[in-house]
């Protein structure tokens, strides 16, 4: 029995290996990842984590999957496609509150031990506030390339934590898994989790 990582998020693999969670395989799903219309951010956040779960054929092993979304009410703030994209994210972000959700989805992906498919579907919401951004400061961090593969546009564990002002709940949620959570689950679905130094 291991577990495999359904994320290519370099940022969510080193967080499991830190608190000695050994991972099996990392395998990345492909799915369409569209929001439908009318879909809520914690609906799509879902929707997505459960979706990347069942894309991964797993018979004797878990699966965990996750999803982050960064959103102001109903509007998502995406990973940009572009610098131009990304300063028109920061800008929206400068000087107020969005929240960060991120959901998570462990699965297990049929066989022995277990006769049964069980599934663990959870999501953490964070508050976050930014300072007020002026355009150079938005420019020089864009130029350091840190904001091109981040929802919202910035890493809140990297530079881009200069970029913050204030969190309101898990700092780990920002940064794309909420620890306390999934090591509880994983801890039920029978791995250990030991810190690394």
């Amino acid at each position: 029995m291991g577990l495999i990582l359904a994320s290519g998020s370099p940022r969510r693999r080193q967080m499991l290996e830190r608190c000695g969670i050994p991972l099996a395989d990392i395998r990345p799903a492909n799915i369409d990842e569209s929001r439908r219309a009318g879909e809520a951010p914690v609906a799509y956040a879902r929707r997505l984590a459960v979706e990347k779960a069942s894309a991964i054929p797993a018979a004797g092993h878990w699966v965990l999957s996750a999803d982050t979304v960064v959103h102001i009410d109903d509007q998502i703030f995406d990973k940009p496609t572009d610098d131009d994209d990304a300063f028109r994210i920061l800008r929206g972000l400068s000087g107020g509150w969005h929240e960060v959700t991120s959901a998570w989805c462990l699965q297990w992906g049929g066989g022995p031990p277990v006769p049964v498919a069980l599934r663990s579907v959870e999501h953490v919401t964070t508050r976050v506030r930014c300072r007020d951004l002026t355009d150079e400061e938005i420019h020089n961090y864009i130029l350091s390339g840190e904001s091109r593969d981040k929802a919202g546009a910035y890493g809140i564990q990297g530079l881009g934590a200069v970029l913050v002002a204030e969190v309101q709940g898990s700092y780990t949620n920002v940064v794309g898994l909420p620890l306390e959570p999934v090591m509880a689950a994983l801890t039920r679905a029978g791995f250990s989790p030991k810190v690394m130094e």
